[in-house]
């Protein structure tokens, strides 16, 4: 019997779907599962990697997610507890996403919901003020 688990975690339905899809289209059996390893690092606090298998890996444990096997790595579940795994097509990324609701939002500009960013500082700059070195001066 596989191990199952418990994990404490949201699967976002378009994870749910690209993860259904993924294993309907691997070519194998109905009972493979997707294997999702995640680590700690990235702009979203986590990295990972996925494949389609027909059978866990030693060590992984199962996660039903509506009736699709999800291969979890023991490293995984440890890093996927209380986070939302939701999935993105966006001209600027395509995949799986983690949001960790109890963590720290990254500092950098390329992460995060622009909607909820902290918006741009904005400075005023008089006109007046900008001098033009001699070698950008215009030619009259």
């Amino acid at each position: 019997m596989l191990p199952t688990t418990s994990v404490n975690w949201t699967v976002s339905p378009a994870a749910e779907k690209f993860i259904r899809r993924m294993v309907k289209f691997s070519g194998l059996p109905a009972s493979a599962g997707f294997r999702l390893t995640v680590t700690a690092g990235g702009c979203s606090g986590y990295n990972s990697e996925f494949t389609v298998e027909a059978e866990p890996a030693p060590g992984d444990a199962v996660a039903d997610v509506n009736g699709v096997k999800v291969f979890l790595p023991a490293e995984s579940r440890l890093l996927l507890d209380g986070v939302i795994v939701d999935f993105a097509d966006t001209p600027t990324k395509s995949g799986l996403t983690f949001v960790n609701p109890g963590a720290a939002p990254c500092a950098c500009s390329s992460s995060g919901d622009a909607a909820s960013a902290a918006p741009p500082s904005v400075s005023k700059i008089d006109i007046g003020s900008i001098k033009l070195s001699p070698a950008t001066r215009p030619v009259a």
